[in-house]
């Protein structure tokens, strides 16, 4: 069960025998029975009726049960007394302030010291608890702050955390008189850690010790963080039951998470027995509201009571120390924080040069290792892969990358590959930990650290949480009874990420992803202006011929690779290009605009279409590696309307007559430009009056999650019979609205004779 699970969701029935298999599962808040040392009436506001009452009730005030039942307050402690708690439970404000009450209670003809205990539950339920009184009356905050007044002070001057716990561990035994009182913090795993101890000379010590955190289970924990301290004053005592079981008005078991006679789990009671312990107090500790430890109190003595008086000094010790562990803590947390902050705005500073790639900014002086101290680091950013210090082999760091992408999350980080990712296998001398920040478009950064060893000492073997005892013909589960020194040696694990380096590494992170966006923004515009300069100016005006295009980018902003060309040669003949680099963005308009020079220089000097293209090719497998591209390249002869054409793997255009459908012009395809060795051929045909060419690109015909050829024909539809439609009139007619690609569109028409 993790910290943030609600312990009542998944509570075993009332009355289901408990045992280690089901104890984490144990309903502790409505155990039906209290500590003997006191008696509880449930109690129904505002009549003051007393609808339970502990079976003790006799005993310990000489009420026999049928004459406090169902009767006023007053059958159970008298009318003058029961005057008192009516008048403190009227007073506005919180009860806790007024506790106790103090009583005179009659009990076998003689009066008798009692302090009341109130607590006030949802729907008009009052719990009243008495107890006998003991110690120094009359109870008063100005007694309990004199108590506890030179431990406050002490506090106060403590400038370590070492110092504060034991401050307050030698504070709340001298005031308590436990025979041992230890200060126990929490792992973020709920492993407890003894950290400061005050005990009698001839007891064995258990400073630094840590404990599993099965040993006090979640709904436990939850337990703590409502109600503060718990006295248990004999571990053998005899439970008093609640009469009846539950309260009859409402047909349920009585919460009494806020009882101090409250009686605790029998596991827990056989825990504390094997220990050796007959009297037990806890103490929370809390940060921000959450249970951050607690100061644990033992006596082996025998039972033992400390007065309401001393405890509530003890709680309010324990309330101090949670104060200054919070300042201390937060102080420590800051002053980390300042000097991550500053390495952190030198790096943010240095990646505001967009002159500069983001990788070799990260991994300059200072690094990624400065901010978030590891043993190596791996940045892929742009493309571009750099390895600072140690790091695991390329598949390995891509598997942690994969997991941490998985995560969904901005950041992920793991103290135990080996445990994450147990298929992978990384070797934890190199890599025993990842702290990964996920950035956009399956870039990140990964640090990571070896592993750290180190040797834990528990209070007993940690894994062994269960003995099996035999117990007649059963044989049951029991809580660990061996609580000597083991000692544990921790492997494959890195020293755990803090607080501060993840708060670092996130705060990094948002701030790469909006330079990476502000990057990508001054791209696009530099993109969108090498293509805006390549688009020409104007169309060639030619007798008996029209000549229009259409440029059309694509949703998002992105910059795609298409362009388009015309122009006429010195001996009248008409060049139309219509091209298309593979991908979007700065990079892709910088190869266009290489191709579409190199092409156009070639054409001009005299070059056929399927010379030109082989031209192109070549200059692209050795100049520009890795390119790709399609490519359309045609050269007409206006007067004869013959057309010489090479088609680089790109898309056939259509010829247009007054059939109802177009039909594709007769051009064989080639292979792509960027294909070494590819080979390149040449087609003509002719073009009569009347009739025309339609040049486009793949973003005209393709729709995510459609076939292209079903594009293709709805294109060859729309051109049936169109004569001399120009080019935005087909973007109009194809257009769904928006497109995942870019568009280009060029036509070219033939009139017919005056």
């Amino acid at each position: 069960m993790t910290p943030g699970d609600n312990p009542a969701n998944d509570l075993v029935p009332v009355g289901t025998p408990i045992d280690l298999d089901n104890c984490a599962r144990e309903p502790i808040h409505i155990p039906g029975s209290i500590q003997p040392r006191g008696v509880l009436a449930v109690v129904r506001e505002p009549e003051f009726e007393v609808r339970q009452v502990s079976a003790n009730v006799d005993e310990l005030l000489g009420r026999p049960i049928g004459t406090v039942l169902g009767h006023h307050l007053s059958a159970l402690m008298g009318a003058d007394q029961a005057a008192r708690v009516q008048t403190a439970a009227s007073m506005m404000g919180d009860l806790h302030k007024r506790n106790p009450v103090e009583c005179s209670i009659e009990v076998h003809g003689e009066r008798r010291e009692f302090d009341a205990i109130l607590h006030r539950e949802a729907g008009g339920i009052l719990l009243v608890e008495l107890e006998i009184a003991y110690g120094e009356r009359p109870y008063s905050f100005p007694n309990t702050y004199q108590a506890v007044r030179s431990s406050v002070a002490e506090l106060n001057q403590a400038v370590t955390l070492a110092e504060l716990y034991d401050t307050t561990a030698l504070a709340v035994r001298e005031l308590t008189g436990f025979d041992r009182v230890m200060v126990y913090r929490y792992d973020e795993e709920y492993n407890g850690e003894v950290v400061a101890e005050a005990k009698r000379d001839d007891l064995n010590s258990f400073l630094g010790l840590h404990y599993p955190s099965t040993d006090i289970p979640a709904q436990a924990r939850a337990l703590y963080e409502k109600s503060w301290l718990r006295l248990i004053s004999d571990v053998d005592y005899t439970p008093a039951a609640l009469v009846p079981a539950v309260d009859p008005a409402v047909g349920a078991p009585q919460d009494l998470t806020h009882a101090t006679l409250r009686s605790v789990s029998p596991i827990h009671i056989e825990y504390l027995q094997n220990m050796g312990v007959h009297a037990s107090m806890s103490i929370s500790l809390l940060r921000h509201g959450r249970l951050w430890g607690l100061i644990a109190c033992h006596h082996y003595a025998g039972p033992h009571l400390p007065p309401f008086g001393t405890r509530v000094a003890a709680e309010f010790l324990g309330s101090t120390l949670s104060l200054r562990l919070v300042d201390q803590f937060e102080d420590d947390q800051l002053h980390k924080r300042l000097d991550a902050q500053a390495m952190l705005a030198k790096l943010t500073a240095a990646t505001m040069d967009h002159g500069k790639p983001l990788t070799s900014v990260l991994l300059g002086a200072p690094d990624l290792l400065d901010l978030v101290p590891a043993d190596g680091v791996v940045v892929d950013i742009g493309g571009e892969r750099q390895v600072r210090g140690t790091v695991p082999s390329p598949d390995e760091v891509t598997a942690v990358v994969s997991w941490a992408r998985s995560t969904g999350e901005g950041i992920a980080r793991t103290d135990s590959l080996t445990r994450t990712l147990p298929d992978v296998g990384i070797d934890a001398e190199t890599a025993a930990g990842a702290l990964v920040l996920n950035l956009p478009d399956g870039q990140y950064a990964a640090w990571f650290r070896r592993e750290v060893l180190r040797s834990v000492d528990w209070g007993g073997d940690p894994h062994n949480k269960a003995i099996a005892v035999t117990e007649g013909d059963q044989v049951r589960l029991s809580p660990r009874k061996s609580f000597d020194r083991w000692q544990e040696t921790v492997r494959e694990r890195c020293e755990s990420w803090t607080l501060t380096e993840t708060e670092s590494a996130d705060a990094l992170r948002r701030h790469l992803v909006e330079s990476l966006y502000l990057r990508a923004r001054g791209a696009l515009r530099v993109a969108e202006m090498v293509q805006r300069s390549l688009i020409p100016d104007s169309l060639p005006v030619l007798r008996e011929w029209r000549l229009s295009a259409h440029y059309e980018p694509a949703a998002g902003e992105r910059v795609g690779g298409d362009w388009y060309d015309a122009f006429e040669l010195p001996d009248g003949r008409l060049i139309v290009v219509v091209g298309d680099v593979a991908g979007h963005g700065v990079t892709v308009a910088g190869t266009m605009a290489q191709l579409r020079n190199a092409l156009r220089a070639q054409l001009f000097a005299g070059a056929s279409p399927g010379d030109a293209v082989k031209q192109l090719n070549d200059f692209a497998v050795y100049m520009l590696p890795g390119a790709f591209a399609t490519v359309l390249v045609t050269r007409v002869d206006v007067g004869s309307g013959v057309v010489e054409a090479a088609s680089a793997g790109h898309l056939m255009p259509f010829q247009t007559t007054s059939a109802p459908t177009a039909v594709q012009a007769p051009i064989r395809l080639s292979p792509p430009i960027g294909v070494s060795r590819a080979k390149h051929t040449q087609s003509s045909f002719v073009i009569q009056p009347g009739q025309g060419l339609v040049l486009y690109s793949d973003g005209l015909v393709e729709r995510r999650g459609q076939v292209i050829d079903d594009g293709i024909d709805r294109l060859a539809d729309v051109l049936g019979g169109a004569g001399d439609v120009p080019a935005s009139a087909i973007w109009t007619a194809m257009s769904a609205g928006h497109t995942d690609d870019d568009v280009t569109i060029v036509t070219l028409h033939r009139a017919r004779p005056a």
